[in-house]
C-alpha cells in the first residue's frame, strides 16, 4: 500500500535532472544580447544593432576608444588620456546599476578600459594602452582554434545554442560546412586585427611619430565595424542552411 506524504514532504524519489553543460551555455547564450538574433530569420541592421546592445551599447563601445585617440592626438599625455575614458566607463556602468538595467557590457568595457588604462599608466605609454585588447583577441584566436581541433566549430555551436538544438549544425553537410567556414571567417577576422596592430604597435613602441594616434584610429575601425559585417556574413550564412523549425537530431561525425 502506498504511504502517502506528509504536507511538504519532498519527493526524493525523482529529482530534477542537473542540467548539462552543454545547456547551461546555450542558456546563457540565449540569454545575452546575442540571444535576441534569430538565425533562420533575414538579417536586419535592427537586429543586429540590438546584438550589439542597440545605440547605447554602441556607445559604451565606441566612446573611451574615441577619447583616446582625440586626447592623445591633441596632448600627449598618457595619463589624461586614459583616466578620462576610465572615468567615462565608470559613468555607463552607474547609470545602468542606478536604471536597473543590464549594466554586463558596461562593465565589461570597464574592465576593459581599467586594465589598459592601468598598463598603460604603469609604463607610461600610450602604445601599451592596447595590450589588454591584443591578449583578448589572442585568447579568441586560441578559443576559435580548439573547437576546430576539437571538431565542435564555435559558430555550429553558437547557432545551435540560438535554435535550441545543440546538434542541428551536425546532421548535414551542408550545415557542417557553414558551421566550419563561419568560424573560419571569425578567426580570419580576429587574426586580421592582430596581423595589423601588433606591427603598429612595435612601430610606436620604437617612436614612431604619430604610430600611436594611428594605432587607435585603426583599433577603431576594425572594431565594431569589422563585427558587424562579419556577424551580417555570418547570419545571411548560416540562415542558408538552419532554420529555428529544425529538430534536434543525434550527431553524425562532422565532416573535416
Amino acid at each position: 500500500m502506498t504511504v502517502p506524504q506528509e504536507p511538504g514532504e519532498c519527493d526524493t524519489a525523482h529529482p530534477e535532472p542537473e542540467p548539462s553543460f552543454s545547456d547551461q551555455v546555450g542558456a546563457a547564450i540565449r540569454g545575452s544580447k546575442l540571444g535576441q538574433l534569430d538565425p533562420g530569420a533575414k538579417p536586419s541592421a535592427n537586429a543586429l544593432l540590438g546584438a550589439m546592445g542597440g545605440v547605447r551599447g554602441l556607445l559604451e563601445s565606441l566612446l573611451p576608444g574615441i577619447l583616446f585617440l582625440v586626447l592623445y592626438t591633441v596632448t600627449k599625455d598618457v595619463g589624461l588620456s586614459v583616466l578620462v575614458p576610465l572615468a567615462v566607463s565608470v559613468v555607463f556602468v552607474a547609470a545602468r546599476v542606478l536604471q536597473k538595467g543590464q549594466p554586463v557590457l558596461a562593465f565589461a568595457g570597464l574592465i576593459g578600459v581599467g586594465i589598459s588604462a592601468a598598463v598603460a599608466l604603469i609604463t607610461g605609454q600610450g602604445e601599451d594602452n592596447f595590450l589588454w585588447g591584443f591578449t583578448v583577441n589572442s585568447i579568441v584566436v586560441l578559443v576559435l582554434l580548439l573547437s576546430m581541433i576539437l571538431r565542435r566549430p564555435l559558430v555550429g555551436i553558437i547557432a545551435g545554442a540560438l535554435t535550441g538544438t545543440p546538434y542541428a549544425w551536425r546532421t548535414e553537410r551542408a550545415k557542417r560546412t557553414v558551421a566550419w567556414r563561419a568560424t573560419i571567417l571569425w578567426l580570419v577576422v580576429v587574426g586580421a586585427r592582430l596581423a595589423v596592430q601588433v606591427p603598429m604597435y612595435l612601430a610606436a613602441s620604437q617612436g614612431t611619430p604619430g604610430a600611436v594616434e594611428a594605432l587607435a584610429a585603426t583599433k577603431l575601425l576594425m572594431g565594431v565595424p569589422l563585427y558587424l559585417a562579419a556577424l551580417w556574413v555570418t547570419w545571411l550564412m548560416v540562415r542558408a542552411v538552419l532554420g529555428t523549425a529544425d529538430a534536434e537530431a543525434a550527431p553524425d561525425t562532422p565532416a573535416a
